[in-house]
């Protein structure tokens, strides 16, 4: 068994996550870009939904504001290493919602209809952030399931692009990334809307576009390498 499918190593390994990511949010020097945005966001309440790129998982939660911003949830896989990142991501003010953006459409993943209806339910009242490439991939690729939650819900899409420098990349499939303190961050925001008529493969392709672009913006803005 992987140590990290340890019930007790989940435990000890989320908070120690959770710690160093705070040290790295306060000590790191931010840019934020386009913030008005998330500011009109914030000031409205209600439902969002919050998506960004798999590879940036551990650095978006400093985009999120709990003192001003709506109650957020995080949506994670139903796999086993989902465990641990529920455990950390709570640790950081984030509870987890298990389920998945669905490369084929909302209700078609593993939780199936009943997940699908506590995303509705929380997208009533608050944020629902979420990797729309995850949690396998492809990297950087956006499937139907995201605007179909965005069509359903009626709600907007802010798209949000995080990076640090310098910072770790795992070897993994999207090579992902950890923050070192005392660095440089930048955070980038776009929003959208579903648009009336169009399919949501149409819609998909699009906001797949806005977000590498939000992404790759914030790369930029801090010198960080563009893997």
């Amino acid at each position: 068994m992987r140590p990290l499918r340890n019930p007790a190593v989940q435990i000890v390994a989320a908070w120690l996550v959770a710690t160093w990511l705070k040290l790295c949010f306060a000590t790191i020097r931010w840019t934020r870009e386009n913030e008005a945005v998330a500011e009109a966001v914030w000031d409205e309440g209600g439902g969002v939904l919050i998506v960004f790129w798999h590879s940036r998982g551990a650095v978006s939660m400093v985009s999120w504001p709990h003192e001003r911003a709506q109650p957020t949830k995080g949506l994670v896989s139903w796999s086993r290493d989902g465990e641990f990142m529920v455990k950390m991501v709570a640790r950081l003010g984030f509870p987890a919602i298990r389920g998945s953006s669905a490369k084929k459409g909302a209700a078609e993943d593993k939780g199936g209809a009943a997940a699908l209806r506590e995303i509705l339910r929380q997208l009533k009242v608050g944020g629902l952030a979420l990797s729309p490439d995850g949690p396998r991939g492809p990297v950087r690729e956006m499937g139907p399931g995201t605007p179909v939650m965005a069509k359903l819900s009626g709600r907007p899409v802010l798209f949000l692009g995080v990076s640090c420098n310098p910072s770790i990349r795992l070897k993994t499939w999207d090579r992902y990334m950890l923050p070192l303190p005392f660095g440089r961050g930048a955070v980038v925001w776009d929003i959208d809307r579903y648009p009336e008529g169009e399919t949501p493969e149409a819609v998909a392709a699009l906001w797949q576009e806005k977000l590498t672009a939000v992404e790759a913006r914030a790369d930029a803005i801090c010198g960080a390498e563009r893997l």
